[in-house]
């Protein structure tokens, strides 16, 4: 799969989310995306998942079965787990729904889940039902936006085993991973979103975004002053002294 000069804008006039990406996935890689919040990662995603086109630019040899979770699953649905589960099922033209999403929810320790509402699921136990959608057809490319947030500590394991696994078998894994959960997988690449670009590293050569700067005005006494600011700078801040 090929991102040839992407750009993406959500209107018209809009600024630019994203600015002539040049990205080639391959099959059996793993691949973490980091970034600032708001600085694009979700909307990769989305765009390499085909739910929205490209401002300018092409994307092509998407693999055939995608499956995705978005980083929030709606749960404003009128269905229990299992009867959203069978209904997804259905669509993906799977034999055995019930096995297929039975076996998921074990995995994921979400059995317990499966007579719940949707409408009742805490933050974790919402995002357990996206990854198993996302799971039910064996996926060609697998997207997951921020899939460890709020999981236990089981399914926090279970997911790395779940990712290498379709992998191993040829599928390409694309992880947006704030919590850096993938950080150290093996065999993982890594993308750094920031400033509308791309940056690509190999595997464990994970890209570090250069962190934010504020600058904080201290006043003290003019006697203190040197004291102070020696300090600061043993500390290793940026000092900027003004009358």
């Amino acid at each position: 799969m090929r991102l040839s000069t992407v750009s993406f804008r959500y209107s018209r006039r809009g600024p630019w989310i994203l600015r002539d990406v040049e990205l080639t996935l391959r099959p059996g890689s793993v691949v973490e995306v980091t970034g600032r919040n708001g600085a694009g990662k979700s909307t990769l995603l989305r765009l390499m998942a085909g739910f929205v086109p490209p401002s300018r630019g092409s994307i092509s040899d998407r693999p055939g079965v995608v499956g995705y979770a978005p980083d929030v699953f709606p749960v404003d649905q009128p269905f229990t787990v299992a009867a959203y589960l069978a209904h997804m099922s259905r669509i993906r033209g799977l034999p055995s729904p019930a096995s297929a999403a039975g076996d998921l929810a074990a995995r994921l320790n979400a059995t317990h889940l499966l007579d719940q509402p949707l409408g009742d699921l805490s933050k974790g136990s919402a995002q357990k039902v996206g990854l198993i959608q996302s799971l039910l057809a064996p996926p060609d490319l697998l997207i997951l936006d921020e899939p460890f947030a709020g999981l236990d500590e089981q399914t926090r394991v279970e997911l790395p085993v779940i990712i290498e696994e379709i992998a191993a078998r040829g599928g390409t894994v694309v992880v947006s991973d704030h919590q850096k959960q993938l950080q150290d997988h093996p065999g993982a690449d890594h993308w750094l979103v920031a400033d509308g670009r791309v940056a690509v590293s190999p595997s464990g050569d994970a890209p570090r975004e250069t962190p934010a700067r504020v600058v904080i005005e201290v006043v003290v006494d003019a006697d203190d002053a040197d004291e102070v600011e020696q300090k600061l700078r043993a500390d290793g801040y940026l000092t900027r002294r003004s009358s």
